[in-house]
This record gives structure tokens, C-alpha cells and sequence, in this order.
């Protein structure tokens, strides 16, 4: 999920009573809530390295609590440089860290919902997991998140205005309200989902029954999905409704066929963005194009074809390309987001 969502949800779960259990707990939530996106600054190395890294060990059970360890410090630092070092303000500091690690997993929580996913097993498996019941940035998730903000905050300055006595903390109410239709959202999605995976695997593409079926979210239309199905010769991507079970008829099937490994294609899956690109990937498929106007070699470019949306003339496609020279040596690696 994008930063916001994040942030919100983040200030949500502190509003709905944990921001009464230390002194900056609040701040503590928030901060942590999106601390595990600090694996961006692998991009710092460059793109391959950033993909390589990108939703790892701090999307991690185990390394959720390298974050938090790491958030607590950052709190610790803000505490002193305030002053406020006197017994009844000092915040409890044990406290602090399982907020911060509850924080943590609710970002782990928001990555599984979309279709990118997350290694929540590492450093125990690197295997990638994902719910893919909402989109990777998902404006009525976050629409709804904001909404309760604003509405705790109406609420309180209604109280303020007229004087009415609170039986809640500020805020409590209309941020639990907004967790709550979030669940309510994945709910929807995940029986939308189901439906639209049952109408993929109940059909045969060119004869052949489906091997893998998957169903990925579109921006706002809950019935409305990309699935993208694999047999033994192909990889299918179509429009599936998956409140009539059918498939969209106005929107043209996308057919891909496997090709054939090759000395090439071998050599760019065993460098090191071949191997992240084949572990993350769900529908892998492959591009070779020789050169011969370069010294000869070969570039391989792999593509994840979830990221095909039929219909649609520009796609979000993140793609890995490895150049190999002639004796099929590594040459050059990339990774890159591109539109096509």
C-alpha cells in the first residue's frame, strides 16, 4: 500500500485507544506504522538492488522487531531532546516497543491485501505472499481511513462547542469506526475475489483446463478483475465480472505463449535480479533478443504478466532486464517500472 494509507491507518490504531498507554504513543504508532518502508534507501545502490530488497527482511515478522527496536530509539531521541525527562512523563518505554511492533504489523497487514505482496517468513523462507484483494494503492481504503480522522475530529470540537461530557477519549469512536469498515472492505473484496477466481477456473483457454488461476483487483469497481490464468502452453490474461461470473466480452483476451528455454534465458534466471524476478514473480515469461550490433550477446527481459491489464492502454509492468555477452556472462543488469 502507498505511504498515506499507511500513515492513516497508523494514527487510526493510536486514535482507537493505544495512544493511552504511554506518553508518545501516538507519535510512536504513526512513525512505526511506515518505518517498515525504510528499505527504499536500498534504492540508494540502484534499481537492482532496491527490487532485490524491496518489501524484505522489514516486511518480516522477524524484522518488524529490528524496526520497532529502531523506532523506539528514534522516540528515545525526541524524548530528550524535549527535556521531558521527569518520572510522570517518561513514557514506558517497553510499552512504546510492542506499540511499535503492533504498528509494524499492520503495514505487513496493508502489503498482503494488494497483489504485489510480502516475505513474512524471512529470514525462515523468502517465499512471497499476497491476498490480492485490493489494489496496490487503494483510494477507498484510504478515503475511509481519512474519513474517520476527520469525523473523531468533527466530534470533538462538537463537544467542545456545546460542552458535552465525553465518555470516550477524543477520537475513539470515529477511529474505530474506520478500522472497522476496512475490515468490512476486505470482507467484500475477499467473497468479490473468490467469485471471480471461481468463474477463471471454471472454463478452458484454447482446450486446455487452467493449471494456475489468479484474480487481481482493478482501482474502485469490486466486480470487476483482471485474471490471469496459466496452462500448459500459454498464460491468458481476460476482464472477469465476477457478479455475473462471466467474462467481458468488450475487452480482448490477451494470449502469451511459453517460450522455450534457451542457454539464454538459463543464465539470465541464475544472476542475481533473475533469481529475486523468478521468486517474486507469479507469471513469469520471458523476451530474448540477440544483439549483433553490440559485440553480440543476448538481453533477456522478464515480465510478471499480473501486471497485464487488459483493456488498458498503459499498465504499471516492473520488468528486469539482464544483458549477456556472448559466451553468456553476465554483462549488465536493470530493473525498471515501465509504461507500455
Amino acid at each position: 500500500m502507498d505511504p498515506i494509507t499507511h500513515v492513516l491507518a497508523g494514527a487510526c490504531i493510536a486514535r482507537a485507544g493505544l495512544n493511552r498507554k504511554s506518553a508518545l504513543a501516538t507519535l510512536t504508532v504513526i512513525v512505526a506504522a511506515e518505518a517498515p518502508d525504510l528499505d527504499v534507501l536500498a534504492r540508494l545502490k540502484g534499481p537492482v538492488p532496491g527490487f532485490i530488497h524491496d518489501r524484505g527482511f522489514t516486511h518480516s515478522f522477524v524484522g518488524v522487531a529490528l524496526v520497532a527496536a529502531a523506532v523506539v530509539c528514534f522516540m528515545y531521541v525526541i524524548w530528550r531532546f524535549r527535556g521531558r525527562e521527569g518520572q510522570d512523563l517518561a513514557p514506558r518505554w517497553w510499552v512504546v516497543f510492542g506499540l511499535s511492533y503492533l504498528a509494524g504489523l499492520s503495514h505487513i497487514l496493508l502489503d498482503f491485501t494488494d497483489s504485489y505482496g510480502v516475505r513474512p517468513y524471512w529470514p525462515f523462507s523468502g517465499r512471497w505472499y499476497s491476498w490480492d484483494i485490493v489494489y496496490i494503492a487503494d483510494p477507498v481504503v484510504t478515503m475511509v481511513l481519512l474519513g474517520g480522522l476527520l469525523l473523531s475530529v468533527l466530534a470533538s470540537l462538537m463537544n467542545e462547542e456545546f460542552g458535552r461530557a465525553r465518555k470516550t477519549p477524543h477520537g475513539r469512536l470515529g477511529a474505530a469506526m474506520a478500522l472497522i469498515g476496512v475490515v468490512v472492505i476486505w470482507g467484500i473484496r475477499d467473497h468479490e475475489h473468490r467469485r471471480a477466481l471461481h468463474a477463471l477456473e471454471a472454463r478452458q483457454y484454447e482446450g486446455a483446463g487452467p493449471i494456475h488461476a489468479s484474480a487481481f483487483p482493478l482501482w474502485w469497481n469490486p466486480y470487476l478483475w483482471t485474471g490471469v490464468v496459466e496452462t500448459a502452453r500459454s498464460v491468458t490474461a481476460v476482464r472477469v465480472n465476477s457478479r455475473s461470473q462471466d467474462l467481458d466480452p468488450q475487452v480482448e483476451t490477451q494470449i502469451r505463449y511459453k517460450p522455450a528455454e534457451t542457454p539464454a534465458t538459463l543464465a539470465a534466471k541464475s544472476s542475481s535480479v533473475g533469481r529475486a524476478y523468478m521468486d517474486w514473480a507469479r507469471f513469469p515469461i520471458t523476451e530474448t533478443e540477440a544483439l549483433e550490433s553490440s559485440g553480440r550477446g543476448y538481453v533477456v527481459r522478464f515480465k510478471d504478466l499480473r501486471f497485464e491489464y487488459p483493456g488498458r492502454r498503459v499498465r504499471y509492468a516492473p520488468s528486469a532486464d539482464v544483458r549477456l555477452n556472448q559466451d553468456l556472462s553476465v554483462a549488465d543488469m536493470s530493473f525498471g517500472d515501465s509504461q507500455h
